[in-house]
């Protein structure tokens, strides 16, 4: 029992001694459910109240994500930013296009959220949905090392990222970045008011 003990023990401590090296493969050892983002998809299970006959009905939505995809984080938020307001249909034919690896993670996703949104969610035509949000994330990092001269050594990073995705029933808006602009008498009314709010520091 002792020997047994004392076993144990030796490879607890081997263990935690190898986890201070970052190429080691206790470093390297990751969970495939606690690495991945889990509360964008919380949207989906989402439950709301029921509506009034009077209000305009809510469109329905979809939420999917696609992880740990071998790319880095900042070129894939060049293509997520561009399907962005666009129709699924028009986003899937125009990533055809774009000669970019991301592209090819980008159009999956996309054509299986809108798989999911006809099975699961209630969406009648799968043609009558449009991108409301495409952004990416930071995935897992895995650090290496790469050999220089005279017996130098440096390290190597290979990035990993999420790619996130929310696709709503209806047709998409005619601007999809522009704001409403206020007017004259508005801009007015939100000046003054800001001027009201001063404080002169120290006062009462």
């Amino acid at each position: 029992m002792n020997q047994l003990f004392k076993n144990l023990c030796l490879t607890n401590l081997k263990t935690n001694q190898l986890k201070s090296i970052h190429t080691s493969s206790s470093a390297l050892a990751w969970s495939k459910t606690e690495n991945i983002p889990k509360r964008f998809l919380r949207h989906n299970k989402k439950i709301y109240p029921p509506q009034s006959p009077d209000e305009e009905p809510r469109p329905a939505f979809v939420c999917h994500q696609k992880t740990n995809i071998k790319y880095s984080p900042d070129k894939l938020w060049y293509i997520a930013s561009f399907v962005r307001g666009m129709t699924v249909d028009e986003a899937v034919k125009q990533l055809s296009f774009v000669n970019k690896k991301g592209a090819i993670f980008v159009k999956e996703a996309i054509l299986e959220a809108q798989e999911l949104a006809v099975k699961e969610h209630n969406v009648e035509f799968r043609s009558n949905l449009w991108v409301a949000e495409s952004f990416s994330g930071q995935g897992m990092v895995i650090k290496g090392i790469r050999r220089h001269a005279r017996g130098r050594m440096g390290e190597v990073r290979y990035q990993f990222s999420h790619y996130f995705v929310r696709l709503e029933e209806g047709k998409p808006p005619a601007d999809y970045y522009k704001i409403n602009p206020l007017t004259p008498q508005e801009q007015l009314d939100n000046w003054l008011e800001q001027m009201r709010k001063r404080k002169i520091i120290n006062s009462y």
